[in-house]
């Protein structure tokens, strides 16, 4: 939670608004952290629906901008999917400041930020299915699988498509020059293609996305605590929340990507050996709920 569901968050909040805003990192950190500190100490509940209902509009929003892009870039969308193939496991990247990574690190990137998009196999997630009503679990199951689905091979592919054809399309947009040092920039740069309304569509996306995703993550961490040492934890918790938001803002983005890494393994690993323990249980579920078509018949040991 502390990881990928608030430091990066915040870091990336932080870099979009310095880079096309030009406001200090460490005082849209500080009003970020007043932002979060409203809800999860002041309860006003009333900001955390509004984050709700503006995430699928964003999400909608983001895909026309991504196609209006791919759009202007299509007569290089040919070259950036024979690059994408071509240099998918050699450890070259067209983007120049990766040049020279081996097949070790590209893979290692590749699996991170693929948990970073989807959560998959860290136990996260399902803490939402769990707390929706179901007549069985295979059900919250199948939509839980639906969500990796679309938010990977959708929309970071998607995401993937911008960044690469703009990289081709656009000699300004590279990281071989050192122009562009973080995320935020090279993304902010691709979405600038669209006159007018690209940068802010971005920034409108990102603090949709990531502060909605910290008030989410608050929660999921706030279960564990209230688990593991009961309501005396909750407050301490939330503290500490509030601080390491400000320090993924005060911290490069780099350092902030390598703890947040590690502690995603620390939860993959002992949930990865969980699931296998639990794969015959799945197995029978899934033969009898879906293939067998019991999918609307109810559980009722989950009642």
């Amino acid at each position: 939670a502390f990881g990928i569901g608030c430091a990066t968050q915040s870091s990336a909040i932080a870099n979009s608004i310095e880079q096309n805003f030009g406001i200090s990192t460490k005082i849209s950190g500080l009003i970020l952290c007043a932002l979060i500190a409203v809800v999860i100490l002041g309860g006003v509940k009333s900001i955390a629906k509004v984050c709700e209902k503006l995430v699928p509009v964003m999400s909608i929003l983001y895909v026309i901008g991504c196609v209006v892009i791919l759009i202007i870039n299509g007569k290089y969308l040919p070259q950036t999917f024979a690059i994408i193939m071509q240099n998918a496991f050699t450890g070259k990247a067209v983007v120049g400041g990766f040049l020279g990574l081996g097949v070790k690190k590209v893979v290692q990137n590749g699996i991170s930020r693929g948990l970073f998009s989807n959560e998959s196999g860290m136990g996260s997630a399902p803490q939402a299915s769990a707390a929706g009503v179901a007549k069985n679990a295979v059900k919250p199951a199948l939509i839980g699988s639906t969500g990796v689905f679309w938010d990977t091979i959708i929309v970071c592919l998607m995401t993937g498509l911008v960044v690469v054809s703009s990289v081709i399309a656009n000699d300004a947009i590279s990281l071989a020059d050192g122009t562009i040092e973080t995320s935020a920039e090279l993304v902010s740069k691709t979405f600038g293609q669209i006159s007018g309304i690209g940068t802010p569509l971005l920034v409108f996306g990102i603090l949709t996305f990531a502060y909605s995703t910290i008030l989410g993550w608050s929660y999921y961490g706030e279960n564990a605590i209230r688990y593991l040492f009961g309501h005396k934890g909750i407050l301490p918790y939330r503290i500490a929340w509030i601080v390491v938001a400000y320090l993924g803002v005060i911290f490069s983005e780099s350092s902030v990507w390598i703890v947040a890494d590690i502690l995603n393994a620390a939860m993959c690993v002992p949930n990865c050996i969980l699931i296998l323990m639990l794969s015959k249980q799945m197995a029978k579920d899934t033969k009898y709920y879906l293939d067998e078509n019991h999918l609307d018949e109810v559980d009722e040991s989950l009642e």
